[in-house]
């Protein structure tokens, strides 16, 4: 094959690259991370069906080709897809709104979400539009999950009540959880109680115990992430052997046993069009959580992802997902942090993990028809409260108010209003908030820095300037949103001081200028020269200049360019009038 086909094929079908170095060593640490994961992943499945509203099988089986696709095709050593909280949340909305009420229909639009999602992401990847993701600020991001995560908890505390309250947002939610709390179910309230306090005391005191009592650090961080499983298996026996389901007690009742399903989705248009606002909301958020733990996890290793190609993997393992009975998923925090701290070497620990759950679905369902949904519910409560961070308030308050107002205004939509508009709010604050700040860029005046060639903001060192000459900087790329800004800068500047002759534009910090602002600096030119101001550039970068040398107004310039912001100072003021300028801090 020749080298180029070769280096592409690499570059899509990232297995290739790691497949090829794969040793025995790799393979004994991505087992072990395998069984370490699997045992965790297991009732996450089973609860984040649930909180899908789902049927508890479709969590396993989004778990099973899902994690073998993302192996192929996914450039993360260390992350583990699946089912996950805030993806999950957002399925239930989006299949909630389409107001179904037959199981195999509600089943079918969640495969069908799974596929277009996957779709979008793979158009996203193939268009190389990974950089979109930038637009999404992470402290706005943090506030959704933070909202989310509550909104997911008071949404399980039905099934640990044992009672019937819906609702899109908190206040729906708790108003319906005040109105149901008499008909409390004393049997599920003590199961839910007794599951949450011990997932609360496993999550934070039995690795230490475990520890102090003689075992290795590993064996009792495996014991540890096996706690869910043994609140499953404790809570499954009580049912069974107390006759639980006879006073009141939900459960997850028949899993059918065996493979996931293999088919198309339903390729019905309607149900496509009405589902794509919430496919492509589920995509963006999806991308976003995942890469961010990617790069996270891959620093840590002096490795790098591939933005792109981490949504081709990702939408490969969402359309793997719908053609084998699941619903969305994506990169989850928690399970990869594991995988991680496990020794995952390469993704073959995620197909490992596939293999495990297929076990799982092939031996051990029938096992759970007992297991009450109080249990999974409290398995959401302890495993989501870990998103929740008001701290993102504190630290927006105290660095930018403008990023804080963005992440309260997220946090407030989704909890009052529901997860599709807050997420929603968060992609247009986020962009909303990007435009602001680059249509008004930090334009400082400049002077000469006494005894060197540098130069510096006048209000904040001691530097030298002329009363002829204003020289100023702009810390931003021109385009149409700013240039006018900088034009009403200059012209107000140069109106409050009649003795100014010379106006240069320092262009250190431009990268770029449209040509939107390629007709505001014409204009600049024109109106300066009409009050007998002189315009000039210096510093322009290379790319730059050589698209203004494509256009007219380096001719029509009444100054000149300059190579240098000295070169400019050195030629525009007579050396008799250098004088210091006082400053102020």
């Amino acid at each position: 094959m020749p080298r180029p086909a070769l280096v592409a094929l690499r570059r899509h079908l990232p297995i290739l690259d790691w497949a090829g170095r794969y040793d025995r060593n790799a393979f004994s640490s991505d087992l072990l991370a395998a069984v370490i994961v699997t045992i965790m992943l297991i009732p996450q499945s089973l609860a984040y069906a649930l909180l899908a509203g789902l049927p508890a099988e479709m969590g396993l089986y989004a778990s099973i080709l899902p994690l073998v696709a993302y192996a192929i095709f996914g450039t993360s050593r260390a992350l583990s897809v699946g089912p996950v909280a805030v993806v999950s949340l957002m399925t239930a909305v989006a299949i909630g709104n389409l107001g179904l009420s037959d199981p195999a229909q509600i089943a079918a639009a969640a495969i069908a979400l799974a596929f277009l999602s996957g779709l979008m992401l793979i158009a996203m990847g193939l268009l190389r539009l990974g950089f979109l993701a930038n637009f999404l600020s992470h402290p706005v991001i943090a506030g959704f999950i933070t909202a989310s995560g509550i909104l997911i908890a008071a949404s399980q505390l039905r099934h640990i009540l044992g009672v019937d309250a819906g609702g899109h947002n908190l206040p729906e939610i708790l108003a319906a959880l005040g109105r149901a709390l008499p008909q409390t179910n004393l049997p599920t309230l003590l199961i839910g109680l007794g599951a949450l306090g011990f997932l609360f005391w496993v999550r934070r005191g039995l690795k230490p115990l475990l520890i102090r009592s003689g075992l290795r650090v590993r064996l009792a961080d495996m014991l540890a992430k096996a706690g869910p499983v043994a609140a499953i298996v404790a809570t499954v026996a009580l049912a069974w052997g107390l006759g639980l389901e006879a006073r009141g007690v939900a459960i997850v009742g028949a899993v059918p046993q065996g493979v996931p399903p293999l088919g198309l989705p339903a390729f019905d248009i309607g149900l496509w069009a009405q589902l794509a606002g919430s496919a492509a909301l589920i995509s963006v958020i999806g991308f976003v959580e995942s890469v961010s733990v990617a790069q996270t996890l891959a620093a840590k290793r002096r490795q790098r992802i591939v933005p792109d190609q981490e949504l081709v993997g990702l939408g490969a393992a969402n359309i793997a997902a719908s053609v084998s009975g699941g619903y969305p998923v994506t990169g989850g925090f928690a399970r990869s942090v594991v995988n991680f701290d496990a020794g995952a070497e390469t993704p073959a620990a995620g197909a490992f993990t596939a293999l495990g759950i297929l076990l799982a679905a092939l031996f051990l369902t029938p096992a759970l028809y007992f297991l009450p949904k109080a249990t999974l519910a409290a398995t959401i409560i302890v495993a989501v409260l870990s998103l929740v961070d008001f701290s993102v308030l504190r630290r927006s308050w105290a660095y930018d108010r403008a990023d804080f107002a963005a992440v309260a205004t997220t946090i407030a939509v989704t909890l009052g209003i529901g997860v599709e508009a807050g997420v929603s709010a968060g992609v247009a604050l986020s962009i909303l908030l990007h435009l602001y700040r680059s249509s008004r860029p930090h334009i400082a005046e400049v002077g000469l820095v006494p005894g060197t060639q540098h130069f510096r903001n006048v209000n904040r060192h001691r530097v030298l300037t002329a009363p002829e000459l204003l020289t100023v900087r702009v810390d931003e790329s021109l385009y149409f949103a700013n240039a006018r800004f900088l034009e009403d800068y200059l012209a107000a500047r140069v109106a409050r001081d009649p003795a100014i002759r010379n106006v240069v534009l320092m262009c250190s910090a431009v990268n770029e200028i449209d040509l939107s602002a390629l007709e505001s600096l014409e204009a600049i030119n024109h109106r300066l020269l009409d009050a007998g101001i002189r315009f000039h550039l210096s510093e322009v970068k290379g790319p730059v200049m050589d698209r203004l040398e494509r256009s007219d107004l380096l001719d029509a310039l009444s100054g000149q360019v300059f190579l240098s912001q000295f070169d400019a100072f050195a030629a525009l003021t007579p050396p008799a009038q250098d004088a210091p300028r006082a400053t102020t801090a």
